[in-house]
Formats: structure tokens, sequence, C-alpha cells
């Protein structure tokens, strides 16, 4: 059973430190804030403006606000441009890499286009939120030495209650950590998009592509330094713009192609899956080979003819630890980054 004293230990709220502290307490180090951002120009643009207006114009908190634009194809790059993040576009991020869609691809890659001795994490698409989210963050990692990783939590408006934890959470997340690792069974939002990590811990994760970064990250923690080395804090209130269910599959396949590469694997960590070679079309005819580390995920659409299945790629790849790459990219690599940055 989970340690019932994790949560009376590890679990803070937003203002339980003051901004002066936290400067304070931030010395010489330095704070990145990254958004990974996929077709959002209806809200990074604000996110951006008020973020840097309170945390970096006001109060020198946070000294870097970076958006990372993830194959968007709206007007999200200028917007943030606009706001006046510093933007890049994911693809465009050490392309010697190669690019791969997805969340965590673009948190991934803004290790090599950040300086930030810590990184929070802002999703793009907040709509009922307050700045006060990244001090809240930032508190256990400020004044916490052996805390390394942060999630938020909030309330949420809904008909479900204010600390539903959204469809993916409930039904899929939370059976997973109480079935396998009971001792992050303490924490209320393990998929909640705001969180903050040391970069010298996430520079060593290995990172999912996709939607299942934030529980991979939780539960590598957790094996590597101990669920102790996890807090969370209560954020007060989010709203957010909430996906089609049917768009939920393909999240929850990925987190659970994540966790099962994790099932099993030692307290020291594990190997990425290598990348299998293309695979078959399978039953829907006509269609190409799928890309590698991508299986095909089979739905099912009502329409005037009746139901339909219609059939979407997922992709499942693993991103190596940013520590264990290449640190000296190739030449077009650095056309990437802004003059000054850091390659790592």
């Amino acid at each position: 059973m989970e340690d019932g004293g994790w949560f009376a230990r590890n679990t803070h709220h937003w203002n339980d430190w003051s901004l002066a502290d936290l400067v304070a307490a931030k010395g010489d180090r330095r704070v990145s804030l990254v958004v990974p951002a996929r077709n959002e120009a209806g809200t990074v643009g604000q996110v951006v403006t008020r973020l840097r207006s309170a945390l970096v114009e006001t109060v020198a908190l946070v000294d870097e606000v970076v958006v990372i634009d993830s194959d968007s194809t709206d007007a999200t790059y200028d917007v943030a441009t606009g706001a006046g993040a510093v933007v890049h576009r994911s693809a465009e991020v050490r392309p010697d890499l190669g690019s791969r869609p997805g969340k965590g691809e673009a948190m991934w890659k803004s290790l090599f286009v950040t300086s930030g001795d810590l990184i929070v994490f802002m999703d793009a698409d907040l709509v009922e939120w307050d700045t006060h989210f990244v001090p809240g963050l930032l508190g256990p990692l400020l004044s916490r030495p052996e805390v390394a990783l942060v999630k938020g939590y909030y309330e949420r408006p809904g008909a479900e209650g204010p600390y539903d934890g959204g469809r993916v959470t409930e039904l899929v997340a939370r059976p997973l950590l109480a079935l396998e690792h009971p001792e992050l069974a303490g924490l209320v939002q393990p998929l909640a998009g705001e969180w903050a990590v040391r970069r010298s811990l996430f520079e060593t994760l290995t990172v999912p592509s996709g939607y299942a970064v934030e529980l991979a990250a939780l539960v590598d923690t957790a094996r590597t330094l101990g669920a102790d080395a996890i807090a969370q804090v209560d954020l007060g209130r989010r709203d957010h713009a909430h996906q089609p269910l049917l768009d939920l599959g393909a999240m929850a396949t990925q987190i659970l192609a994540a966790m099962a590469r994790r099932r099993g694997r030692g307290p020291a960590g594990f190997e990425t899956v290598a990348a299998r070679p293309p695979q078959p079309a399978g039953p829907a005819a006509g269609r190409p080979p799928r890309p590698a580390d991508t299986i095909t995920l089979r739905q099912y659409h009502p329409g005037p003819a009746g139901i339909r299945p219609v059939d979407r790629d997922v992709l499942l790849a693993e991103r190596p630890p940013a520590r264990s790459v290449d640190p000296t990219p190739r030449e077009d690599s650095l056309r990437s980054l802004p003059a000054g940055t850091p390659t790592r």
C-alpha cells in the first residue's frame, strides 16, 4: 500500500512561499519556463504575456520564456513570438536528431534550447489560471534540495467535482498507479501539464514523444530517486480546452505502452525499446506501411451510413536521455538556436 505519510510530507500549497523568498532562494540559478504548444494560437499569447509581465519583468524569478511549437498549422508561432517568447519549431531544434510529433518530443527538444537549472512546464491551452502557478511549482525545488520533480494539481470546473483528474487520469493513469506503483497513489493529478523539474534529472530520463511524458517521468523518478524526490503543489483552479473522447484513446494508448515498457525493469531504469522496422498496413486495404514505433488504433465512428471503422496511427516512440545525445550537433542544427544559447 502507499505510504500514508507521503501526502503529508510532500504536498504543498502555492502560497506557502512568498515571491521575495523564492527570488532570494533562487540565487544564481537560472529558471526556464517552457510552453509546449500545438495549434494554440487562441490562448498561447495571453499565457506568455501574463507570465512575462509577472515573473520576468516585474519579479526576476524566471530568466527565459520558451515556446516549443509542435508542428502547429495555425498562427501559434507568430502569436507566441509577438507576445515576447523565444519560439522554436520543434522540428527545427537539432534537426540532425530527426523529428517526431508529440508533446513529449517538444519537451525533450527544449533541453537543447534552454539554459535553466530548473525547468517549469506550462500547457498552452489554459483559459482559467493565474501566474502563481510558476512560483508555486518552484517552491519545493528552491526550498527542498531532496525534491527533484514537482507536480501541480488544481480544481477543475465540471460536473464531476472540483478534483476530477480528467478522463484519462481516472480511467487509465490512476488505476495503473494503484496496480503497479502504489507509492505514487498520493498524487492528485499525475497527468497535470503544469510541473517543474531539475535539469539534472530531466536530462537523464527517457522521454516518450507523446502524451505519456508526465506519467513516465513520475515512474522513472520514483524508481531512480525514490518517491520522496517528488512533491506536489495545490495551484488553486485551472481550466483548459478539453479534447474529444476519441482523441483521448490515442493518449491512453501511449500511456499504456509507456507503462508496459517500464514493467519489470530494474530500479536503475530501462533501455528504450529499439525502433521496429515499418510494419505492414494490416487489414486496412491500401494504407501505407506504419512508421517505426507506431501502432494502429482502430476506432468506430457513427455516420449516415452507419458505424464505420477508422484507423489512426499512434506513435509510441521514446527519446533517449538528452545527456546521452551527442553534444556537438551538425552545423545545420546550430541555425535553430539563438545567438548565445549553450548547446548540451
